[in-house]
């Protein structure tokens, strides 16, 4: 049996640009990426601490050290910039597995969004 467990999370991150017009997804500093064990194009899912919206998208390397957290086409409208997100990657592995995987978790400084 597979089970779908929590593999990254980025937590707490603030959200510095929403741009409607792009055409999907979400752009994530590359370091960020490294640390929480996302990759491009990996499915995840964002939640706003700020109002409670989740959404599902995927992921687009941003530019290192650059700290942007940017949401991308239709998922602009659920976020503001400044909102604080909650970004979760999730794997399906085996149940025996499951149980003793430890997920890659992330935890940057919520002023800059950069690894203390």
């Amino acid at each position: 049996m597979k089970v779908q467990v929590v593999k990254s999370k980025i937590h707490r991150v603030k959200v510095t640009q929403a741009d409607l017009n792009y055409i999907g997804s979400i752009t994530i500093d590359e370091d960020l990426m490294d640390a929480s064990n996302l990759i491009e194009g990996e499915k995840v899912q964002i939640v706003n601490i700020n109002n409670g919206e989740r959404i599902e998208t995927y992921v687009i390397k941003g530019d290192r050290k650059s700290g942007v957290i940017c949401l991308n086409g239709p998922a602009a409208r659920r976020v503001a910039p400044g909102d604080l997100v909650i970004i979760i990657g999730y794997a399906y592995m085996d149940f025996e597995d499951a149980k003793s995987f430890k997920p890659q978790l992330c935890f940057p400084n919520e002023e800059t969004n950069m690894l203390d």
